[in-house]
């Protein structure tokens, strides 16, 4: 496509950026929940440029994730509490109601918000926490009243590596907890969970750097965004929207390939484990009819769209 069109798209204002991406996410979403897993949400956030912030929320595929929908803030620490629970809303909004979702972040300013809003949402969560919020473990406790006030750093130096019904912060938002030190590591994870805690639902956690290849691929080795100096945050968004159905088709002909040419050694594996690879390949499945029209765009959204091009 020519410079001179895309600069046109970038400015366009009546393109909808959640209204295009909404039949891709959707896509994905539905094809996870057939694993009867709760769909894994990954939530972090990216620097994009020099004044800009970009928060993805990602599905993880495979040993990646894919960005379903996205926020660009000119700002120089984490995005606002207010933008991370309306981009979450418009993403639970795109889900069946009985869609059972698993939530995993990296430490965020105001995660106990966080949790509030998945224990509204009803979404299990895994949440990496700093070590400095005020914490009250045993606050759910009848023989307890979470009196015994500590830092989650506390918790963490304290050698309890799994603490249950803990308040968290000012609002004593209940949560669990899971810690690890490893031997060599500066800090400790602290990890809140909706689930009773362990070491294995501590480690659970990590399954969120699945989204660290999408921001490869937005920036230094990928399509090189920060590279563009574009200066307005509305533009940058629609820049990821032209990027992000580029990153399923890369996603979709990968799976395709794995699928239909294994390596030798993948040639042998029994029927039910080729199935399920078969399975896998869920972006490059034939559209049916009625799910075309079940993720159609609003008449307003589709001349937005018109009028873009």
């Amino acid at each position: 496509m020519g410079h001179q069109w895309m600069s046109r798209f970038l400015a366009n204002d009546l393109v909808p950026c959640d209204a295009v991406a909404r039949p891709f996410a959707c896509e994905v979403l539905a094809r996870l929940a057939e694993t009867d897993d709760p769909v894994p949400l990954i939530l972090d956030q990216s620097k994009v440029s020099d004044r800009h912030q970009v928060l993805v929320p990602s599905a993880r595929w495979g040993g990646r994730a894919l960005p379903v929908a996205w926020r660009v803030a000119e700002t120089d620490g984490a995005i606002g509490i207010a933008v991370r629970q309306d981009l979450l809303d418009a993403v639970r909004g795109w889900l069946p109601a009985e869609m059972a979702v698993a939530l995993r972040g990296d430490r965020f300013y105001g995660a106990p918000d966080l949790i509030r809003r998945c224990q509204e949402h009803e979404w299990d969560h895994r949440l990496r926490l700093k070590g400095n919020l005020l914490a009250w473990p045993g606050a759910g406790r009848p023989s307890g009243a979470g009196s015994r006030k500590a830092t989650t750093g506390d918790l963490a130096l304290s050698g309890v590596r799994c603490v249950q019904d803990v308040a968290l912060a000012g609002r004593r938002i209940g949560t669990n907890i899971g810690t690890i030190h490893d031997a060599g590591h500066a800090e400790p994870w602290i990890v809140a969970m909706s689930a009773e805690p362990s070491r294995l639902g501590t480690l659970d956690c990590s399954r969120r750097w699945g989204i660290e290849p999408i921001f490869s691929d937005f920036k230094s080795r990928g399509f090189g965004v920060q590279e563009t100096h574009i200066q307005h945050p509305d533009r940058l968004g629609r820049l990821i929207l032209v990027m992000s159905p580029a990153l399923y088709w890369a996603v979709s002909t990968g799976t395709w390939d794995a699928a239909e040419n294994p390596a030798p050694s993948e040639k042998k594996i029994g029927g039910s484990t080729q199935e399920a690879r078969q399975k896998q390949a869920l972006l490059v499945h034939p559209r049916t009819a009625q799910s075309c029209q079940a993720y159609a765009p609003s008449p307003a959204a589709a001349q937005s769209s018109g009028s873009a091009c």
